[in-house]
C-alpha cells in the first residue's frame, strides 16, 4: 500500500453512517473529504465532531472524493450508489445492496462498466468469529442461526430505522450472505414463513433452505424480541461449532476416541466495521477486489427476495 491517502466521503450520517465517519476519520490512510446527509443540522453536527465539512448536494461530494460509504435508508441505496458510480467513485453501501434484484443487477454492471469496486456492508464477514469458521469448516451439513432484535426506536416524522423493508432484507440478510458463503452450494428449496406485526412487512421470518450438497440451514430472524442475539451453530462431520457474533466468542465441540470434547475457542475481539472499513480502503488503493461484492450480495439480496415471494405466496 502506498502511502497517499483515499479522499472519502459519507452519504447518510444517522445510526450507521455517523460510524463510517468517525472510523474514516481515524483511519491514517484516509482524508475524510466531507458528509452529506438530508438533515443538514445533522450533517452540520457529525462534521464538526470529526473535523470535515459539509455538502449540500450528493453530487457536489462524488465530485471531490475517490471513494464513499452509502448509509442511507435501504430503499434509497439505488439512487445514491449509481450516482456515485456513474461519477467513478468506489462505493461500500450499505447491506442490503438494494431493494429489488433489478437494481442490484444495474449496480454490478454500471460498477463493472466505470472499473471501479463496489463492495457491501455485509460486516458479519468481517467478524473475528468468522476467521476461525472459516479455517474450521470443511463440508457444513447443517446450519442454525439466530438473529434478534429490539424493535428499532420511533424517529420524528419517519419510520423506525430499517423498517422500510422486511426483516428479511434489514436483519435475516446478514445470515443468507453468510450462509451462501460457507455453503457455496445452489439453494434447492426453501420453506419459510413470517408475520408482520408492528410495520407493514416481516418483522418476524423463519428459512429453512436445503442446499443441492445436501447441507439444510434453518435461520430465524426477530426484529421485535426483548433482546439482541446474533449466534450461528454449524454442523459437519465430528465436529459442532457455536459462535457468538455479538460477544465474539464460541465454543467447539469435538468427537474424539468416542467422547464429546468441548473447548472454548480463542478469538481475538476487534472492531468488525473498522476492518470492514480498512479493507475496503485497502481495495480502493491497491485495486483488489473486496471481500463482499456487489455480486455476492446481489446474490444474498435474490434469495431474500425469494423467501419473501415465499412467505406471502404461502400466507392466509
Amino acid at each position: 500500500m502506498t502511502d497517499r491517502k483515499i479522499k472519502t466521503g459519507v452519504i447518510g450520517v444517522g445510526s450507521l453512517g455517523q460510524w463510517h465517519a468517525r472510523i474514516y476519520s481515524e483511519l491514517p490512510t484516509v482524508n475524510l473529504v466531507g458528509v452529506y446527509d438530508i438533515n443538514t443540522r445533522r450533517a452540520g453536527k457529525i462534521a464538526s465532531k470529526y473535523g470535515t465539512r459539509v455538502y449540500t448536494s450528493m453530487e457536489s461530494l462524488a465530485s471531490d472524493v475517490e471513494a464513499a460509504s452509502v448509509a442511507v435508508p435501504a430503499d434509497r441505496h439505488f439512487d445514491a450508489t449509481m450516482m456515485l458510480l456513474d461519477h467513478g467513485v468506489n462505493v461500500l453501501v450499505e447491506k442490503p445492496i438494494a431493494i429489488q434484484t433489478s437494481e442490484a443487477e444495474a449496480m454490478v454492471a454500471m460498477a463493472q462498466k466505470k472499473k471501479v469496486i463496489l463492495q457491501v456492508g455485509h460486516v458479519e464477514r468481517f467478524n473475528p468469529v468468522m476467521t476461525f469458521l472459516e479455517g474450521m469448516l470443511l463440508h457444513p451439513r447443517f446450519i442454525e442461526a439466530h438473529r434478534l432484535s429490539p424493535y428499532p426506536p420511533a424517529r420524528r416524522g419517519k419510520p423506525p430505522r430499517g423498517t422500510e423493508v422486511s426483516v428479511v432484507l434489514d436483519l435475516m440478510i446478514h445470515d443468507l450472505e453468510v450462509i451462501l458463503h460457507l455453503v457455496r452450494s445452489p439453494v434447492r428449496e426453501i420453506h419459510a414463513v413470517g408475520v408482520p406485526v408492528l410495520s407493514s412487512s416481516e418483522d418476524i421470518a423463519n428459512v429453512r433452505l436445503s442446499f443441492e450438497n445436501g447441507c439444510v440451514a434453518n435461520v430465524t430472524t426477530s426484529r421485535i424480541s426483548l433482546e439482541t442475539l446474533r449466534k450461528i451453530r454449524v454442523f459437519q462431520e465430528d465436529t459442532y461449532i457455536s459462535l457468538d457474533y455479538q460477544h465474539q466468542s464460541g465454543e467447539l465441540y469435538q468427537k474424539k476416541d468416542g467422547k464429546i470434547k468441548k473447548s472454548k475457542i480463542p478469538i481475538e475481539k476487534d472492531e468488525p466495521l473498522l476492518k470492514e472499513l480498512a479493507s475496503f480502503v485497502e481495495c480502493v488503493s491497491n485495486r483488489e477486489n473486496p471481500v463482499v461484492s456487489g455480486e455476492q450480495a446481489a446474490e444474498a439480496l435474490k434469495l431474500a427476495a425469494e423467501i419473501c415471494r415465499h412467505i406471502r405466496e404461502h400466507s392466509s
